[in-house]
């Protein structure tokens, strides 16, 4: 992707979507299927309105974009993956943040990598300028990385962290983590 396509993307998701509560409910729920939400815990973690929020989540919920559930005496929101737009909406969410622009311009060039997963903000569906990266790999030519998450930061304009974690050592990570699932985002094909 070239640099105008990546700055083109991002502004004109914002174009197209005014609404910054609109925008953090789709990247909520549309970066990771997997995430959920009720009316209060969005009100903490947006900062914003409980109003602003609830008549979003009800505009989602009639377009057939986001299903609820009852869980107590709450309602919990997650993003219906079945929706013919979910393939769609994510691809746009992921054009926005720019992680196809890193999966385009570091991961297939790092050679033998097996997996990467977003973690940490974004893998909450929280917006950041942070991106932070779980590269799972063995041999992976970490001088060659550190120039490749330098180029993708100027073209995205936001940072990268990253890890780098032999099979064996991912494993380890993995089972230590209680609160979330990371995200897959790129998976070397057998």
């Amino acid at each position: 992707m070239s640099t105008f396509d990546t700055r083109f993307s991002k502004g004109m998701l914002e174009t197209l979507i005014t609404s910054k509560t609109r925008l953090k409910l789709l990247l909520k729920f549309f970066l990771n299927s997997s995430a959920s939400g009720y009316l209060r815990s969005l009100e903490g973690e947006f900062g914003e309105s409980t109003n602003a929020i609830r008549q979003e989540l009800n505009k989602f919920e009639s377009a057939g974009l986001l299903s609820s559930a009852s869980e107590g005496n709450k309602k919990v929101f997650r993003a219906n993956v079945k929706h013919p737009l979910y393939s769609d909406i994510r691809s746009l969410l992921m054009k926005h943040i720019g992680l196809d622009t890193v999966i385009d311009n570091v991961i297939k060039k790092l050679g033998d990598v097996e997996a990467v997963f977003l973690v940490g903000k974004f893998a909450r569906g929280i917006d950041n300028q942070i991106i932070d990266l779980v590269f799972v790999g063995e041999s992976v030519n970490k001088n060659f990385l550190v120039d490749l998450i330098q180029k993708a930061e100027k073209l995205i304009s936001r940072k990268i962290r990253y890890i780098v974690y032999s099979l064996k050592e991912y494993g380890e990570f993995e089972k230590g983590l209680t609160d979330f699932e990371p995200l897959l985002l790129w998976k070397r094909e057998e």
